[in-house]
């Protein structure tokens, strides 16, 4: 397995593409606009708040929270520059969670970010 960091590392760059995607697919063309709407899914805040809904309405399984604890666990040297702490390790181990389904299960990725898209979105 990877280190929780890099995968979240990567989970960060996946999830922007995806959220980026989906908004040009919904109409949205003014790259103000587009940053704009991509900043309410992709910030700290935004995936901490869908990590949440993923896990209150029970999408993720056992192996996925596992994931995302260990990530959200990890010990950072980095402190969150516009966020508060709970919410910065929430967002690290929603972007880990990407990270690692983009890596070992794109099947399962493409499953929660349509259910993001869909109900959460």
């Amino acid at each position: 397995m990877n280190n929780s960091l890099t995968l979240a590392y990567l989970g960060d760059s996946v999830f922007e593409l995806y959220i980026r995607c989906y908004l040009i697919d919904k109409g949205v063309v003014k790259v103000n606009e587009l940053q704009k709407e991509a900043t309410k899914y992709v910030s700290a805040k935004g995936q901490s708040l869908i990590l949440n809904e993923l896990i209150s309405n029970k999408i993720l399984n056992d192996e996925e929270l596992i994931i995302v604890k260990r990530a959200r666990n990890h010990k950072s040297h980095k402190s969150p520059k516009n966020t508060d702490i709970i919410t910065y390790k929430l967002s690290t181990g929603f972007e880990a969670l990407i990270g690692y389904l983009y890596l070992n299960n794109r099947d399962r990725l493409e499953e929660i970010i349509k259910i993001i898209k869909e109900k959460i979105c």
